[in-house]
């Protein structure tokens, strides 16, 4: 088993896995969003992909023992555990500077796109894009009028999912700098995390 690495706040971190390995993903003070990518090992210009994973679940919440599937249909990581409420989102895209500015930010501002780059590059890899991500334990209501908000999170310190490498892959975290709206807790403070290879 691996140690623990942390996933500064504010910050991204990138792991490569094999086939079969299980990656367990910690929200250590409970109340903080992890931004969670993962790419084919060999090529990566297929990765995690939300819309394709919606198609195939039937279902923008996903649960234990659920696949998430590529750009290619094919499976890359399943959920094994998940400790939390398992309310998480499959809908929003990464936070990025231009989101930021929208909010009314002057300056540059930390950010998942950045941080999936950041990430990436300690590996010596660049994403072809970045994918819209699986916003871990990130809670945006879906009402019956189709209306979305951005809540705090339901999890408690110390929730954490497993997923399992479906093959080799990398898988990007960023802890997501949101501090504008209380996705991150009522506080808007954004907190690390950590995530371990089992």
């Amino acid at each position: 088993m691996g140690g623990v690495v942390t996933i500064p706040a504010r910050k991204g971190k990138a792991v490569a896995l094999a086939k079969g390995q299980h990656l367990k993903v910690i929200n250590t003070h409970g109340q903080q969003v992890v931004d969670t990518w993962a790419f084919n090992r060999h090529d990566m210009g297929e990765f995690m992909s939300m819309e394709h994973t919606r198609t195939a679940l039937l279902s923008v919440f996903p649960h234990v023992g659920d696949s998430f599937v590529t750009n290619r249909r094919r499976p890359i990581l399943t959920i094994v555990e998940d400790t939390s409420p398992g309310i998480h989102d499959t809908v929003m895209a990464a936070c990025d500077c231009y989101r930021y500015e929208q909010l009314g930010c002057k300056g540059h501002h930390d950010n998942c796109t950045d941080n999936l780059a950041a990430g990436l590059a300690e590996l010596g890899l660049t994403a072809p894009e970045t994918p819209a991500p699986f916003n871990m334990w990130m809670n945006i209501p879906i009402r019956p009028d189709g209306g979305l908000s951005f809540d705090p999170p339901v999890t408690k310190k110390g929730d954490y999912m497993v997923l399992r490498a479906e093959m080799d892959c990398v898988v990007a975290f960023s802890a997501c700098p949101q501090d504008m709206v209380p996705i991150n807790g009522r506080a808007c403070q954004p907190t690390e995390a950590h995530f371990q290879v089992m």
